[in-house]
């Protein structure tokens, strides 16, 4: 069970929810990371995007200040009480010109 979740009981403020989700891409992170990279991360070096609550459901979008690319959307399910992660690699950025 994640830290901050008990079973049947809804205290997911954002303060809480942030949290989780930076435990969350730490765990992932040092647990997926390339062996030979010798780089493990702590709190301190994740930060929320963007983070939004409605009614009982959670989103954030988290990256961290590693230059890999990823980043990480995170997702509590207030009825089920389950936390959802799509872990994400940028694969481009590029700009589209909008004509007036």
């Amino acid at each position: 069970m994640v830290h901050g979740m008990k079973e049947g009981v809804d205290i997911m403020n954002n303060d809480n929810f942030e949290k989780i989700c930076k435990e969350i891409v730490v765990d992932y992170f040092n647990k997926n990371v390339e062996k030979t990279d010798r780089k493990t991360i702590t709190e301190a070096d994740v930060y929320i995007v963007w983070v939004c609550k409605s009614l009982q459901n959670n989103k954030a979008l988290v990256s961290t200040n590693i230059s890999d690319g990823m980043y990480y959307e995170i997702t509590h399910n207030g009825d089920k009480q389950e936390i959802y992660v799509d872990a994400y690699k940028k694969w481009e950025n590029f700009v589209v010109k909008v004509e007036k």
